[in-house]
């Protein structure tokens, strides 16, 4: 394995998959500041974090996409996310989800780290001339819940929270599940998949089992919520990282029982 790393600093990129033409292009660079002030850094970000993680058969350059950018905003890194909003476009991600997350993480990582973001965003948009009706998604059906899960996920917030905090346990299960999560605009995996990324950013551990089950009941795999994991070590220290290993272990033991 070649050099580890546990920060880099800002970055300018340019697409590493040109997605009409299938051609590969130049691995995103750091400024060459970053060479001059730091070359060790640099080449952990050019040879590792770039010319390795990044390639890692285990997640596809999508998914790494949406669950940088949910860690990026969750952390209020908003230096970052320029750079990442054009590797996630250029990787797939549509304008439409870009906005999505965004919205999803201001109920989980806080409004202000949100609204930054929030501007970061129009202005790659307004870059790149994406027209508005690429930035938000046409008016579909909301999702259907799995009835069973839900009954028992409301019944425990009613039961835990209700009273002690009413408002907060209405507008849990009313608007934020009863509404953010039925939107349309992210698929349930993308949306469990930068909720996981967005926690373990934070640290929140212990809303980690329930988040990281309903990932994997929308159809994360073992080896794509392991490699989240290792993704984000890069992204949000390996303190974080660790800590959530054993969150992992536990909720992969207590779903073989399951079987």
């Amino acid at each position: 394995m070649k050099l580890l790393a546990s920060a880099f600093a800002t970055l300018c990129f340019s697409a590493m998959v040109d997605a009409d033409q299938g051609m590969s292009r130049p691995d995103p660079k750091p400024s060459p500041d970053v060479l001059e002030a730091t070359p060790q850094l640099y080449n952990y970000t050019t040879e590792l974090l770039f010319g390795e993680v990044w390639k890692r058969e285990e997640l596809a350059p999508r998914d790494r996409s949406l669950i940088t950018l949910a860690a990026l905003v969750s952390s209020g890194q908003s230096a970052q996310l320029s750079g990442h909003i054009k590797l996630g476009l250029d990787n797939g991600v549509k304008p439409s989800e870009i906005s999505a997350l965004i919205t999803h993480l201001a109920f989980y990582s806080g409004w202000p780290n949100a609204m930054s973001a929030a501007i970061v965003a129009r202005q790659i948009f307004t870059e790149r001339q994406i027209p508005a009706d690429q930035i938000t998604s046409p008016a579909k059906e909301p999702l259907t819940l799995e009835p069973v899960a839900e009954a028992k996920r409301r019944a425990l917030v009613e039961a835990n929270v209700s009273a002690v905090a009413p408002g907060l346990a209405h507008y849990t299960n009313d608007v934020l599940f009863a509404d953010l999560w039925r939107q349309a605009d992210l698929t349930p995996r993308d949306r469990s998949l930068i909720t996981v990324a967005a926690l373990i950013a934070q640290g929140q551990a212990a809303q980690l089992p329930f988040h990281l089950n309903r990932a994997m009941d929308n159809g994360l795999t073992r080896t794509q919520a392991a490699e989240v994991v290792t993704h984000l070590a890069f992204y949000v220290g390996w303190p974080k990282a660790m800590s959530a290993v054993p969150v992992l272990k536990d909720v992969f033991d207590a779903r073989d029982k399951q079987v």
